[in-house]
């Protein structure tokens, strides 16, 4: 073979390499797996009692300060104490939407007169399921942040708020601190809200109770100035919520 025909045969070789390329590195980006620029959204999930819900609790208005880019699931529900909402399965639902964050809220129906199977003791049954929930959260890679009582509206003759709900706030508080979990210590919040209202004020807040007014739950208003503080305290203890919070 001549050197002119070695250097033909050369030449012939890469010339079809080069036209060939593009289809390989099409078939190559074609086997590749499929990417999008949407990432997915942050889901948060509420569990609680009726205080929390959407029709009865703060629920309503605390989804109204999220932005469009996260979602809230709220399963929270009324006469549920931190022992029913286990027992019940409900905690269970919550676990297997497998969110990003679980907000808890509970004691109200934990306390004295509402039978065995919803009543806890603050420093032993009310512990533990509190306690429960945290760590079954994290067991399924899911962040907990705990919520204290939203108080009741228990006036004394001082004017002031007298909530009997304080030995299940020092549980969940301490609990916070043991197992370093956010905490919105509502509790507080809504007691600084209530006073600086006074009772009238708060009865704008208040459903309808036979002649007065329910000194526990919500109504439309209610929601819409308690839902914000639960936001804003939210947005200060996981500060990676904040932008989505409006």
């Amino acid at each position: 073979m001549t050197t002119r025909q070695s250097i033909g045969r050369i030449t012939a070789f890469f010339l079809v390499a080069a036209m060939l390329l593009p289809v390989s590195e099409a078939i190559a980006q074609a086997n590749e797996p499929i990417t999008t620029n949407h990432a997915a959204k942050i889901r948060i999930v509420l569990a609680g009692d009726s205080t929390v819900t959407t029709n009865a609790g703060w629920g309503i208005g605390f989804v109204s300060c999220l932005r469009g880019d996260i979602e809230c699931i709220n399963l929270s529900r009324g006469g549920r104490s931190s022992k029913s909402f286990i027992v019940e399965g409900l905690w269970k639902e919550c676990l297997e939407l497998k969110p990003d964050y679980i907000l808890i809220q509970f004691g109200h129906n934990d306390q004295p007169g509402h039978g065995p199977d919803r009543e806890t003791d603050p420093q032993t049954t009310y512990r533990q399921f509190i306690t429960q929930y945290v760590d079954d959260a994290r067991a399924a890679g899911i962040k907990p942040v705990l919520i204290t009582s939203l108080s009741r509206r228990q006036w004394g003759e001082d004017g002031k708020i007298h909530s009997k709900l304080q030995p299940n706030v020092d549980v969940v508080k301490e609990i916070a601190v043991e197992k370093r979990v956010p905490l919105v210590d509502l509790h507080a919040r809504s007691i600084e809200l209530y006073e600086k209202l006074g009772k009238d004020g708060c009865n704008e807040l208040s459903p309808k109770k036979g002649d007065g007014y329910d000194a526990t739950h919500l109504n439309a208003k209610g929601s819409d100035l308690i839902g914000p503080i639960v936001a804003e305290e939210l947005k200060k203890v996981v500060p990676d919520l904040a932008p989505y919070i409006k």
